[in-house]
């Protein structure tokens, strides 16, 4: 036995464990049906290992405690906060990788090489079912093994689909948003300022101004912005009930047509589509789905808005603390070091919704705010006083 045998046996093996595992955490944000195809995934995985495990058996080599392969907490955490699409495309990219990098190499071994060329056959189907879940249609005609009717699970796909964009977690992304605004704007005023008037007891007027005035404007923003979503989504699916009303003949062929460009044959697309017309709203939905979507806006305007109000003005605050307490000199380089280290700490938490690598995105923010803060510093040495 090679060690190129013994290691690729034990990274599969791993990769199983971590991939499982976060099916798991992602399934737990889903609507019913989906949840319950990515348990099955899940599953598939666990018999991935199972395989593997005997296959290690085999050939002597030691297997490993499940419990010595964790998903480290920032990866736990972004399966809980980031948006779901993002996470599965993340997912969808990895089985892929898995598929084209790792299960096609050769390892020396005819046995070991055959039954990772059957588990990379099911993890080329679990890469076309995230995709499904995901709303796009698969790439080649290869089914992934759902065991749900095409037909059916098409319908059931379009009845619910985007659902599971309102999970909650919206405003999280709208907080961290709103907290990278806030300070990189205030962070500018109070350089510049600092700069024109050597850290003068003005920075802390210009910046207390700058942040009130950032918070109020991207709260008032957040609530019009979601408000005019809403407003324009019922306003959307509204039309299309009157459309239903006034001409159900062409909207149940619209609704067949739809079905079929997804594969669906006409036959069974007419009987879906007739079958729905019956029910009124269950034809709403249906078209709502396909023309929109969804059916009706997930953002709660005020939510929203106190979400990034609130996130605003917190990072907005930063910059001005030391000039609560000090000016001049010491005030200046105190504010610069808070206010980069807050760069960093707001690069990084964006990283949860995405997927960067949390350290390089904290470096690339706090970069970006050494940039700005230095421009606005000597820019405003320039300014008249």
């Amino acid at each position: 036995m090679s060690d190129e045998v013994r290691d690729r046996l034990l990274e599969a093996w791993r990769n199983e464990i971590v991939a499982g595992s976060v099916y798991e955490l992602i399934s737990r944000r889903m609507p019913d049906r989906e949840r319950d195809i990515l348990h099955r995934m899940a599953e598939a995985e666990s018999g991935h290992r199972g395989r593997l495990e005997g296959r290690m058996r085999e050939l002597g080599i030691p297997i490993p405690e499940r419990s010595s392969v964790k998903l480290s907490p920032w990866l736990r955490l972004q399966a809980r906060i980031a948006p779901i699409d993002r996470l599965l495309a993340a997912r969808e990219a990895a089985e892929n990788e898995e598929v084209d990098d790792f299960y096609k190499r050769s390892t020396g071994d005819q046995t070991t090489d055959r039954l990772l060329r059957d588990i990379r056959k099911e993890e080329r189907s679990h890469s076309l079912a995230v995709q499904e879940i995901r709303g796009g249609a698969p790439p080649d005609p290869e089914p992934a093994p759902i065991g749900i009717p095409g037909a059916q699970r098409r319908l059931d796909k379009i009845l619910g689909r985007e659902k599971w964009h309102s999970s909650g977690t919206s405003w999280i992304s709208g907080a961290i948003y709103g907290a990278n605004d806030g300070l990189a704007a205030v962070f500018g005023i109070v350089a510049g300022v600092s700069g024109a008037t050597g850290g003068s007891s003005f920075v802390l007027t210009a910046g207390l101004s700058g942040a009130v005035a950032s918070a109020l404007s991207m709260a008032t923003g957040a609530f019009l912005a979601e408000r005019s979503e809403v407003e324009m989504m019922e306003a959307n699916v509204e039309r299309e009930r009157q459309e239903i009303a006034e001409h159900p003949e062409e909207e149940k062929e619209e609704l067949s047509l739809f079905y079929q460009l997804k594969g669906i044959d006409e036959k069974t697309a007419d009987e879906l589509a007739d079958r729905l017309s019956k029910n009124p709203d269950a034809m709403l939905q249906a078209l709502a789905a396909e023309e929109f979507g969804t059916v009706k806006s997930s953002g709660d305007p005020k939510q929203a808005a106190v979400a990034a109000g609130i996130s605003t003005g917190l990072g907005a605050i930063v910059p001005v603390i030391p000039f609560f307490f000090a000016t001049g000199t010491v005030a200046i380089v105190a504010a610069a070091i808070v206010s980069l280290f807050a760069h960093f700490l707001v690069g990084a938490a964006k990283s949860l919704v995405t997927l960067r690598s949390w350290w390089s995105a904290g470096l690339e923010m706090t970069l970006a705010g050494a940039i700005v803060g230095g421009a606005m510093y000597v820019i405003g040495q320039a300014f008249p006083t």
